[in-house]
């Protein structure tokens, strides 16, 4: 446990930024998932009208720094490559 002031404020910040972090990440996963029901569905045309909304949520996460860039840019190739086979 922190022994000082600032350790303890660190803390505390570290926990809020995990929260913040974690909600992001669980907002993104929840969004592709989504996607990935409609094309299962086979709901191919909503899921290419989704399919902006979710590189703007994955493009986000990246700038934030919570997901790394190639992570980001594997993520939108792995879903554009499931929807061009759904068409």
């Amino acid at each position: 446990m922190a022994n000082h002031k600032s350790a303890e404020k660190r803390a505390r910040q570290a926990e809020k930024r995990n929260q913040l972090n974690r909600n992001a990440k669980g907002v993104m996963k929840g969004i592709k998932k989504k996607l990935q029901t409609l094309l299962t569905e086979g709901k191919s045309e909503e899921a290419k009208k989704l399919l902006p909304e979710v590189y703007s949520l994955i493009d986000k996460t990246e700038k934030k720094g919570i997901i790394h860039k190639n992570t980001a840019s594997r993520y939108k190739s792995r879903l554009a490559r499931k929807i061009k086979v759904s068409a």
